[in-house]
C-alpha cells in the first residue's frame, strides 16, 4: 500500500489540486467556508477548548479556522536559559546527528543539508537535527525553538508531495523535493535553521515578515536583521506539513526520552545547550 501510494503522488497533479483547496480554504463564502470547517473539525475531532474562538461560527473563512489562535498561557514557553522548545504541536519524525551532511528522512533513506537548505545550510555538519510532522488536527503556527536574529531566508519552490510515514519511506529526498522556506538564525549557541516544509493541499507558508508569497515560483534569497525571542511566532502553515530545525556540532542536546513518534507541544523542552 505504501509504494502505491508514493507511486500515484509522481503523477497527481499536486500544484492543481493544491490551489483549488487554497481557494476553498480562502473564500469567506459561509455556505463554502462553514460547511468545509464542520466537516473538518468533525473528522479530525478538533476540539475548541484552548483556542481564543469559542465557537466555529466565529471563523470567516477556513484558513482562519485552521491557523486559530491559542489562549493566553495554553502553550507556556520553557523558562530555562538552556532549553531548546518545539517549535509546534506534532510528533517527532526522526532526531538526531547531520553526519557527512546527510540527515536521517526514514529507515533507509537519508538526503543532504545542502539539498534541502543550499547555501543557507552551511555550518551544521556533524550537528544535530530534529524534524516535526503536523498532523491536519495540531495546532499549526510554528514559533522560534530558540532565541536569535533571523538574518536570511531562501525561498525554494519545488513539488508538493503529501508528507506521511508513507511518503517519507517511499520517496527519496522528500524534504528536499518540497517546496520549502528555509529560515536561518544566529543565536548564542551559533547558526539555527527553521525550515518549514510544504506539502499536498497545503495552500500556503506563511511568515511573520514581508517574503516571498506561497506558492513560490522562483527560488529567492532574502537577508533581514530581525530579533525573536524563544517561543515566538514566526510563520504558519495553511494545511499541515512538516519542520525541521537544525543546530550546530556540540552545542545541543535532545532530551533521552524523545525518540520517533514522540508526541510533542510547542514551547515544551525537546533539548538543552551542551
Amino acid at each position: 500500500m505504501s509504494q502505491w501510494f508514493a507511486r500515484l503522488q509522481n503523477v497527481l497533479p499536486q500544484h492543481g489540486i493544491s490551489r483549488l483547496a487554497a481557494n476553498a480554504a480562502r473564500s469567506s463564502n459561509t455556505w463554502v467556508s462553514g460547511q468545509f470547517i464542520r466537516q473538518f473539525a468533525k473528522a479530525y475531532n478538533i476540539s475548541l477548548e484552548e483556542a481564543q474562538a469559542s465557537s466555529l461560527d466565529e471563523f470567516k473563512t477556513f484558513n482562519e479556522f485552521f491557523t486559530r489562535a491559542l489562549q493566553e498561557g495554553a502553550r507556556p514557553i520553557d523558562p530555562q536559559t538552556h532549553a531548546i522548545v518545539s517549535p509546534a504541536d506534532g510528533a517527532i519524525s526522526q532526531m538526531g546527528h547531520i553526519e557527512h551532511d546527510l540527515l536521517l528522512q526514514a529507515k533507509g533513506h537519508r538526503y543532504s543539508l545542502a539539498s534541502l537548505a543550499g547555501s543557507l545550510g552551511e555550518g551544521f555538519n556533524n550537528g544535530a537535527f530534529c524534524t516535526i510532522y503536523l498532523a491536519p488536527s495540531d495546532y499549526h503556527r510554528v514559533h522560534l525553538p530558540f532565541a536569535g536574529r533571523l538574518t536570511d531566508t531562501l525561498a525554494i519552490p519545488g513539488a508538493l508531495f503529501s508528507v506521511n510515514a508513507s511518503t517519507e519511506a517511499g520517496i527519496p529526498g522528500l524534504f528536499a523535493r518540497n517546496e520549502r522556506l528555509v529560515c536561518r538564525f544566529e543565536t548564542s549557541m551559533g547558526p539555527m535553521l527553521v525550515v518549514l516544509v510544504g506539502a499536498m493541499i497545503v495552500a500556503s507558508i506563511a511568515t511573520d515578515w514581508p517574503g516571498p508569497a506561497s506558492p513560490y515560483a522562483t527560488e529567492e534569497h532574502n537577508t533581514y536583521d530581525l530579533n525573536y525571542d524563544k517561543g515566538d511566532e514566526i510563520g504558519r502553515f495553511l494545511l499541515g506539513s512538516t519542520v525541521i530545525c537544525c543546530f550546530p556540532e556540540g552545542r545541543v542536546n535532545f532530551l533521552t526520552n524523545l525518540s520517533t513518534g514522540s508526541k510533542v507541544r510547542m514551547g515544551e523542552a525537546i533539548g538543552e545547550l551542551a
